[in-house]
Order: structure tokens, then sequence, then C-alpha cells
């Protein structure tokens, strides 16, 4: 890297003007040095004095190759986006007089919609004279929320914002809706008639040292 003269983002080498500056690395004990001292260790390793806290006191380097740091640094952010879910905000639109097989339509797609990690933003839409059944409205958007509460929490309350009421509703979990207490519960319940079940089933264990007892006892009177 020395002797290229692109724009940097980092202090190197002899940009470094300071007095003295504090070495840290992998296989360097962090240390205080004369500035001078620091860039005849980087000579000696043929690497970059590369400046990395310009803010500390004194500055913080790190004695690598330059080039090699900036991919570093740019593979690490490449990685850092492609781990960060693109959250998107769904739309279902409803009327203030939904059916129940509209809604439970509706109800299915939001469903969907937060195991993947989006947002849903459903809304009641009031036409012509249908705004006095706002409050029906609000009724129909806060039932939504609860039918999801094991997918979603409740980002926005209903609001009334012109011929639309709003409900904002985010996912607890991309891809892994929160099951409630009551449903954990049951489950537990069900796993373990199940594991009772199987063991009426197999009987009892021929290899435990108690198998065959009652026999001989009934044997023995």
């Amino acid at each position: 890297m020395k002797g290229e003269n692109k724009k940097q983002q980092h202090r190197i080498n002899e940009q470094i003007r300071v007095r003295e500056v504090r070495i840290v690395g992998d296989d360097i004990e962090s240390v205080v040095l004369p500035t001078s001292k620091a860039l005849q260790m980087a000579e000696e390793r043929d690497v970059d004095l590369v400046e990395i806290s310009p803010n500390a006191n004194p500055p913080v380097c790190k004695l690598i190759d330059y080039s090699k740091y900036l991919y570093q640094l740019k593979k690490k952010a490449k990685d850092m986006k492609a781990k960060q879910v693109k959250v998107e905000v769904k739309e279902l639109r409803f009327g203030p007089q939904t059916g129940e097989a509209d809604y439970a339509f509706k109800l299915k797609h939001a469903q969907e919609f937060l195991n993947e990690g989006n947002k849903v933003k459903a809304y009641v839409f009031f036409k012509g004279r249908s705004i006095v059944f706002k409050e029906q409205g609000e009724v129909l958007l806060l039932r939504l929320a609860n039918d999801l509460e094991e997918y979603a929490k409740v980002e926005s309350m209903p609001v009334l914002e012109g011929k639309k009421m709003i409900i904002i509703l985010a996912p607890k979990k991309a891809g892994q809706p929160k099951k409630s207490q009551q449903k954990r519960d049951n489950e537990a319940a069900e796993a373990q008639a199940k594991t009772a079940e199987s063991k009426e089933q197999e009987g009892p264990n021929p290899n435990s040292p108690f198998a065959g007892l009652a026999d001989k006892l009934a044997e023995k009177e």
C-alpha cells in the first residue's frame, strides 16, 4: 500500500504526524511508542502503520497490510448487510362489514406475512356514509390483533386517518410465531399423556431387576 496516492479513510504511515501512538494487535501487547519507532516497526514487518482510532489519546494504530484491512472491512460490512432481514409492510384492506369468509382469508394472509418477517398494515376503508361504522371498524381491527397475538405485537393501535382506520402489526419473531402460555401448557399435557400411554403399551421392562417379582411371590403362596 505504501506509495499509493489513493483517497483513504484512515491515516497511514507518514500521514500520522502525532508525537506518539498506541500500538495494538493480535500478536502485540498494547504499548505506547513514539510514532517514529512505530513506523520503523511497520517497515521491518513490511506492513503499514494504520490509525484506527484517531480520537483516542494517544491515537490507536495497527501494524497491518492496509489493502487487506480495507478488504476485510468491506467483507464484514457486506456480510452484515446480507444478514439483515429486509422488512416489508404488507397491506390488508377490510370493509367495516367484512364477512367471515373474507376475514378468515385475510387473517391467513396476515399470518403468512408475519411468519416471513414482514409487518402488516391492516386498515378498514370507509366509503361514503360508511364512516358512521367507524367503531365497528375499530372492533374488527382489534379482533385481528387478538387473533394474531401468537404471531404479532401491536406497533400502532387503530387510528383514523381520513377514510381509513389503520393498525400496524409487527412480527414477534420472523419465521417463528410465539406460542401463548395456554397453548404451551396444552402441548405439554399432550406430550405427557402420550408418554404415559406409550409406557402402558410397552408393559414392564424385562430387564428390570423387579421383572417377574409378582409372579414369583404368587408361586410361593
